[in-house]
């Protein structure tokens, strides 16, 4: 979850956009458990006509997509303005933490469900679709497996945890983002992993005893491999790209079950890397190995914008609609997601120290920015721009993993 953004416990890259992901230093785990702390702010009745046939959820539908949002679950509860917003714009939520390994199962077996399934049930309530995130990372991991986990036991305490987990709503999500940021090419494998605690106590493997294990809890939901800095056209995000597809590839290979990557879509302004053939080839890649894609975490750090807020929507709405435009024409994309739905309740502003972002498609008070105009508009053109000829390069070949 993450670039240049994750909402939690991010990890420190030295220069780069990776230093954007500072983590624990910055904040801490538990005071995003709660969710943004910030007083309710006075809700107006928005300026222009955002509900029913002019919502996001609507102009996606048209175009066979979904959308939807990272949902802060204290303010599911108290908010009844960004309730009702929830409601009107999405068609399928994710929780923004308490899925997490650290909020679910702080103890060993203890397992506290009560936010998450307070969100399942006002989805459920609400005909809206649900994903699952994220049953193994290697950060917001409790202190219990930071500080035991060994190549004993370290399958057993992951197999445990996803069918407890992912078993408890076994039927009701659409997806699981089953292993997320397992891709690291700075770590200096051949094979791009990240050095990570799963890593060194179960090698490769773990991501396929972990895809196999949310298959056997939870049938019916899509398998989602999830990461990072898979956007633009930064040779950094190429050499990520090309990890990711080895990985899927060797898990087609071994029968694995994979149904999806997510791309997650942490923008940035200014950006001069841009958006173009890398992700087109990357995403006609994943097609032809039979895997949807989910764009599944989508903001705009502006921190560095103009602090006009004019400037800003127009540098965000700029952003998202070059990044969208790129990916939306490739049939294999199936869902946009934000990572939250309004400024008022995001990690954008403690991370970046930035009280003024205008990074989501609606402001602290829910009045819609630039970013809503733009992901309407760009689901309004997918059909037009998947007409056009796309300059896609020769698909990489499928190399036979050892």
């Amino acid at each position: 979850m993450r670039r240049r953004g994750t909402a939690i416990n991010l990890t420190n890259k030295a220069v780069s956009r990776r230093t954007m992901l500072a983590g624990a230093a910055a904040f801490t785990f538990a005071s995003w458990l709660e969710g943004c702390r910030a007083s309710v702010p006075p809700h107006h009745a928005p300026a222009m006509d955002i509900g029913g046939s002019n919502s996001l959820r609507y102009h996606a539908a048209a175009q066979q997509l979904l959308f939807g949002c990272a949902v802060n679950a204290k303010a599911l509860r108290e908010d009844a303005a960004y309730a009702h917003l929830i409601r009107q714009q999405c068609s399928i939520l994710v929780p923004e933490n308490c899925l997490k390994w650290k909020a679910v199962e702080p103890e060993q077996g203890r397992f506290r469900f009560e936010d998450a399934d307070a969100v399942v049930a006002f989805a459920e309530k609400n005909k809206i679709k649900m994903r699952g995130h994220t049953l193994v990372w290697h950060e917001a991991l409790p202190d219990w497996v930071e500080r035991g986990l060994t190549p004993t036991d370290a399958r057993a305490w992951m197999t445990a945890h996803i069918q407890n987990v992912a078993g408890r709503y076994s039927g009701r999500m659409h997806s699981w983002d089953v292993v997320n940021e397992a891709i690291a090419p700075r770590d200096g494998r051949p094979d791009g992993l990240r050095d990570s605690v799963w890593l060194r106590t179960l090698g490769p493997e773990y991501i396929e005893i972990a895809l196999r294990a949310a298959r056997a809890a939870d049938p019916a939901a899509l398998l989602t491999y999830n990461d990072w800095g898979l956007d633009d056209e930064a040779a950094e995000s190429e050499e990520r790209r090309r990890a990711v597809l080895t990985l899927m590839r060797r898990l087609r290979q071994r029968n694995v079950p994979i149904d999806a990557v997510g791309i997650q879509g942490h923008l940035y302004v200014p950006n001069q890397r841009g958006y173009g053939a890398g992700l087109r080839r990357f995403l006609a890649a994943l097609r032809e190995l039979d895997l949807q894609v989910f764009v599944t975490e989508m903001d705009v750090d502006d921190s560095r914008a103009l602090t006009d807020e004019a400037a800003r929507d127009a540098a965000v709405a700029q952003e998202i609609g070059a990044f969208l435009d790129t990916a939306l024409p490739d049939p294999a994309v199936r869902a946009v997601l934000t990572w939250g739905l309004t400024t008022h309740y995001t990690w954008l502003k403690e991370r970046y120290k930035n009280p003024a972002t205008r990074g989501l498609p609606f402001d602290d008070t829910l009045q819609p920015t630039g970013g809503f105009a733009a992901i309407r508009d760009a689901f309004d053109r997918r059909k037009i721009l998947a007409a056009k000829p796309q300059q896609v390069a020769p698909l990489t070949p499928i190399r036979k993993w050892r």
